[in-house]
């Protein structure tokens, strides 16, 4: 319920006279054990038209579409982590996370993060840290046991197939997902959609996250528009239905794709999630 000025000032005389009792009736507010109310003499006028709903102070909207938020810097991201390549001198290079499987051991990221597309091996000396932060590891330390990638991305580099599954071996007798839980994966969900995207860009050492609508780059790519994804970003999970209590959600891509993840900082793109990339997921799951 939102209250005027006019009767905001009616409430606090009408207070005066019968006490903070009266108030907390008024306004629908009551006091609990060892806590005061502000006296009347503290609702002068400008402080009675400068209150605002519980609700509007603790939620702050959605982004308008074809907005360019800023991201959040420094977050919680227990399923998210940065991949790094143990012959650079600790710079990671990527993103990655922890989708749902029945083995509880699969990552997804950017297919380019672990393949060059030229017909090559895949990269070795590649590690996973879940949450990594300021050069902290507090879940360990994960290394590949096996990628899982569609040919057409390994043999010619095909941005529409720029994803990649990565199978984890077992950490101190754990599989990553009973270490740190996991996201759902979807498929074939359509364009437009409110996305949660967690990543870790190269200029910082702990990941951003930021929400925004994504839209249709093309039939087989979204686009999602959002500040400062630079590089490190690639294979940032995008999550729709993002439950902030139990920070999950459902993956419905992964920077990458169209330019590789884009040759901006302000607006990334993924490949489609369609039933070809499906088809990945079942080969990493069933295998």
């Amino acid at each position: 319920m939102i209250v005027s000025g006019t009767v905001r000032a009616r409430i606090a005389l009408r207070a005066a006279a019968l006490g903070t009792a009266a108030l907390a009736a008024l306004t629908g507010c009551s006091s609990t054990a060892g806590s005061r109310l502000p006296g009347p003499g503290y609702w002068t006028a400008q402080r009675l038209r400068g209150a605002q709903p519980w609700r509007a102070a603790r939620h702050s909207g959605l982004p308008e579409p074809r907005s360019t938020p800023s991201p959040r810097e420094n977050v919680r991201a227990l399923r998210v982590g940065a991949l790094f390549d143990s012959d650079n001198s600790g710079n990671h290079f990527c993103t990655a996370s922890v989708v749902d499987s029945p083995e509880h051991n699969l990552l997804i990221t950017a297919a380019h993060c672990v393949n060059a597309g030229n017909g090559t091996a895949s990269r070795t000396n590649v590690v996973f840290i879940p949450d990594y932060s300021n050069g902290d590891s507090p879940h360990g330390v994960w290394t590949p046991a096996r990628y899982v990638l569609d040919p057409r991305w390994q043999n010619g580099a095909d941005p529409d197939f720029d994803v990649a599954f990565v199978l984890l071996k077992p950490l101190n007798g754990s599989n990553i997902q009973d270490v740190t839980g996991a996201n759902k994966i979807a498929f074939g969900t359509g364009y437009q959609h409110l996305v949660r995207v967690t990543g870790y860009p190269s200029s910082a050492s702990a990941p951003i996250a930021c929400e925004n609508w994504t839209s249709q780059q093309s039939p087989t790519q979204l686009k999602f528009a959002c500040a400062n994804y630079t590089g490190g970003t690639s294979g940032s999970p995008w999550v729709t239905r993002f439950d902030p209590a139990t920070r999950t959600g459902t993956i419905i891509g992964v920077i990458g794709g169209y330019q590789e993840g884009g040759n901006t900082a302000d607006v990334s793109y993924c490949a489609y999630l369609g039933s070809d990339i499906q088809k990945l997921y079942k080969q990493a799951t069933q295998s």
